[in-house]
């Protein structure tokens, strides 16, 4: 077992993945200070074991610090930015990123944060809050070799595996390729519940024997009362969802990669938009329903998600 006080660790982003993540890694044991803009969010991690700072420059002593924050300009921010973490001079080891952000920021903030002899691992994730609490969320990390293995016990804590892809800004391709391949497999998923359930099955009942086949994945069980309840609370917007596709579809143009079911499911997410579904992308099924010319009840069946 690695010791996981090795490293002070800064934490900046107490939003509902960052909080999360930030208290698996208290509760591990990590010596780990936290910075939120609204700090009355980061206040209950010291209960598990976090101190809170009130400035980003309390962070700079840390040997790594983590950011999880909303966009690649709040990354800017919070580094480099007038009150950043290194605005008083100091300045950490390293900088670990699982904010969603394009290739291009990303390489922006590390060549940055290079000239100022600080390391960078960029370390998308996949899953959300409830993921993480059942510690279950993935990590893809891309950077120096050696900064991936001073930081892989810490990331081994907040999930149940990590993966290092490669150098520079890898992990963010690997992270467009998995979400592309969230909206190819929900669309799907849509299609035949809504076949099977016009042909006289029960939602409920076609995916189970769906989960239990190889087909059946975390993900379709995870899906399956959503599904069966029509039960639409947010875990992912299609506004999000058609971001991330476009993101793949402009990465298939730059490498010379045909993705035509990609193209496909992202014309599908565009009408979904267009027709004012608003909440999770699985509403995704309701569109499917209204083309089949049929209406879906909630099957109001206490069923599990499987994490």
């Amino acid at each position: 077992m690695a010791n996981m006080k090795q490293h002070k660790l800064g934490w900046i982003g107490i939003g509902r993945m960052g909080y999360a993540m930030a208290e698996r890694l208290a509760k591990a044991g990590c010596d780990i200070t936290v910075w939120n803009r609204t700090k009355s969010k980061a206040e209950p991690l010291a209960k598990s074991g976090a101190k809170v700072a009130d400035n980003l420059t309390d962070l700079a002593g840390c040997d790594i610090v983590f950011t999880m924050v909303s966009t690649g300009k709040d990354v800017k921010e919070v580094l480099f930015g007038p009150n950043g973490v290194m605005s008083k001079g100091g300045k950490p080891k390293m900088i670990v990123d699982s904010t969603s952000i394009s290739l291009e920021e990303s390489a922006e903030i590390r060549a940055k944060l290079g000239e100022k002899g600080i390391q960078m691992l960029a370390s998308p994730v996949s899953g959300n809050a409830k993921v993480i609490k059942a510690g279950k969320l993935t990590v893809v990390a891309s950077g120096p070799e050696d900064a991936f293995k001073a930081v892989s016990p810490y990331l081994e804590a907040i999930g149940r595996g990590v993966s290092y892809v490669g150098d520079g800004e890898l992990s963010r391709i690997a992270k467009i390729c998995h979400n592309v391949m969230l909206g190819v497999v929900i669309q799907n998923l849509c299609e035949i519940t809504v076949l099977a359930e016009k042909a006289g099955m029960q939602r409920h009942a076609f995916l189970d024997f769906l989960n239990k086949s190889v087909m059946g994945s975390m993900f379709t069980a995870y899906k399956t009362p959503a599904i069966s309840n029509l039960d639409f609370h947010v875990t992912f917007t299609p506004e999000l969802l058609r971001k991330d596709i476009d993101l793949g579809l402009a990465a298939g143009r730059t490498y010379g990669v045909p993705m035509p079911t990609t193209s496909v499911t992202r014309d599908l997410v565009q009408t979904l938009i267009g027709n004012g579904y608003d909440q999770d992308f699985s509403q995704l099924l309701l569109l499917q329903a209204k083309a089949s010319g049929i209406d879906l009840k909630s099957e109001n069946v206490d069923i599990g998600d499987g994490l």
